[in-house]
């Protein structure tokens, strides 16, 4: 899988990212999106980036990947198209979808499958390793006892009685 072959499947043609326009992206669709490497485009290694997803494309592209707001994963592509200067040489596609999650997990696997990994950009989820640790205490005995607890409200209502009623100790005769 590479950016020839996302064409022939419905994709529109790479723009890329650094004179990309507003004008040229539809708004508030639910969109796949694919991020590529132009210079690697014919090569043998693949030139996808990444596969995302998302329900307002400018708002991803022109407030995410260029602006630098949104998940981790968006602001860490952002800090990569600046920091390490692909935004000289990344281009951008999309395809419109009515079930953007599920066409990037097809999309997803179909490159697992091909290159035994997911996009370089991609975030893997990380598996845990760890045992798992017995959560479970053992029960405790339980305590026969015959008193019963005053209930919580009870007892705030003979705490402010207590505190409204002078004692007696306090009165002086005036006689």
């Amino acid at each position: 899988m590479n950016s020839l072959t996302l064409k022939e499947n419905g994709f529109v043609d790479f723009r890329p990212l650094k004179g990309l326009q507003l004008s040229n992206i539809p708004e508030n669709t639910n969109s796949v999106i694919i991020i590529a490497d132009t210079t690697l485009i014919d090569k043998s290694k693949s030139d996808i980036l990444y596969i995302g997803k998302t329900k307002k494309l400018a708002k991803r592209i022109f407030g995410g990947y260029l602006a630098g707001y949104g998940s981790k994963t968006t602001q860490k592509i952002h800090a990569t198209l600046f920091n390490e200067g692909y935004i000289e040489k990344a281009a951008i596609s999309w395809i419109l979808t009515d079930d953007p999650k599920a066409t990037q997990q097809e999309l997803l696997e179909k490159y697992k499958n091909e290159h035994d990994n997911y996009p370089a950009w991609n975030v893997v989820k990380k598996i845990d390793t760890k045992p798992q640790k017995n959560t479970k205490k053992a029960a405790k005995p339980q305590k026969n006892t015959k008193k019963t607890k005053t209930p919580v409200i009870a007892k705030t209502v003979k705490k402010v009685i207590k505190k409204r009623k002078p004692s007696r100790q306090n009165y002086k005769k005036t006689t």
